[in-house]
């Protein structure tokens, strides 16, 4: 019953992630805990409502949003999509990069060179089924932050105040730093990805056929769709609430609010790694950036894929969808080439994570719009409390980009 879902959870703590929930702990302490458990009914929702979208077409957003939507619509958001995947996956390789450095001293650009050229071999070349298997072992290394939380002093009672009532404060920074949480736990690219694959599962499983054609199928299909979704939304969020905690407890606590190195990053699991909190740091951020960099360019691929009617899918061999896998490429190099700057791989993450929380608002409004018709959806229309937390979802979106913007002033 587990598949997209999963995979979209385990990807959702990418290197942004890691250094965003870094970042915000080390800076508020526990002050931002109450972000993990309050996201989480609301990434649960987006994902979920972006997923029947591609279980009841058999088309992404993008497909649907041709068939459907005026052509100006269609190229803004798959533009938007386009520009906030590649800086993302820029930063993610940047991130690999710098991480690997750690163990391995040497220069920059190489590494950024090799992770690029691993990425781009193995998503045209090998099937992604493949890959994945091989990449969720690697991301096991983030359970070392559950780990750590055991072995290192935790003020529980201050923590439980903390995630049960929200503290907002109403600064620039504080307003940004939630802009960047919210941005990287409910991304467009999580939208357009499982959407996406939810129309990969229809070819791998002959038996399963649109929801619109098929809607005996409707009940099971949804059951499974919530489940899957559910599951890899509370790990992700539980995996995001371990990282902030720990950094709250031996960085924040120690004077260490600004992260600026992945070296600094890295000492949150000295408690429990010691001299090996480098490597685990390392191959920690190394896995989940092998799993999100495919996530990145394949989304971008398939939002471009679908508006331009290419034969698109992970599923095809590079012959088949040459345009589908040149696309998957050329996002992978373009985001490689924005780490030859003076950028610091740390900050370009939590930046990235708020430039996908700016533009996650429109891509939300119009995935509610989307979904909410019957023309387009049929009897799977989203209705009642899945509507209501998917509108609320994007409001709260909007809100807190209102606050950054408004606070900046």
């Amino acid at each position: 019953m587990l598949g997209p879902g999963l995979i979209t959870g385990a990807s959702d703590d990418d290197p942004s992630g890691i250094a965003t929930y870094s970042q915000a702990g080390a800076q508020f302490g526990y002050g931002l805990s109450w972000m993990m458990l309050f996201s989480f009914p609301l990434m649960t929702a987006a994902q979920m409502i972006s997923a029947r979208i591609g279980r009841t077409t058999g088309h992404g957003i993008a497909g649907v949003l041709r068939q459907h939507y005026p052509n100006w619509l269609l190229q803004t958001i798959v533009m938007l999509l386009l520009v906030a995947n590649t800086i993302n996956l820029g930063a993610d390789l940047g991130a690999m990069a710098d991480a690997a450095n750690l163990l391995l001293p040497g220069p920059k650009p190489a590494y950024i060179l090799i992770f690029a050229g691993v990425c781009i071999y193995m998503q045209v070349f090998m099937q992604y089924a493949r890959y994945v298997m091989v990449l969720k072992w690697l991301t096991l290394a983030l359970f070392s932050y559950f780990a750590t939380l055991i072995a290192i002093h935790v003020d529980w009672s201050r923590l439980a105040f903390d995630l049960i009532v929200p503290q907002i404060i109403w600064r620039t920074d504080f307003l940004t730093t939630i802009v960047a949480v919210l941005g990287t736990t409910i991304s467009p690219y999580l939208f357009f990805w499982q959407s996406a694959e939810e129309v990969e599962d229809l070819a791998a499983y002959p038996k399963r056929k649109d929801l619109i054609d098929a809607p005996e199928q409707g009940r099971a299909a949804l059951h499974r769709i919530e489940v899957d979704t559910i599951v890899g939304m509370a790990l992700s969020n539980l995996v995001a609430l371990a990282i902030l905690v720990t950094t709250a407890a031996t960085l924040h606590s120690r004077g260490i609010f600004s992260i600026e190195t992945s070296a600094q990053a890295a000492e949150a699991l000295e408690p429990i790694a010691g001299r090996f909190a480098f490597w685990v740091f390392t191959i920690g951020i190394v896995g989940t950036g092998l799993l999100a960099v495919p996530v990145l360019a394949g989304s971008a691929a398939y939002a471009i894929g679908e508006a331009r009617r290419w034969p698109i899918g992970f599923s095809r061999r590079w012959q088949e969808a040459k345009a589908f896998y040149g696309t998957v490429a050329l996002a992978t190099l373009v985001g490689m080439a924005l780490n030859f700057t003076a950028i610091n791989p740390i900050r370009a993450l939590f930046w990235s994570a708020v430039l996908n929380g700016i533009i996650a608002v429109p891509v939300m409004v119009t995935m509610m719009l989307v979904a909410s018709r019957t023309d387009i959806m049929g009897q799977f229309a989203v209705r009642g409390w899945l509507g209501r937390w998917g509108w609320f979802s994007t409001f709260v979106m909007m809100l807190a980009v209102a606050g950054m913007v408004v606070t900046s002033f």
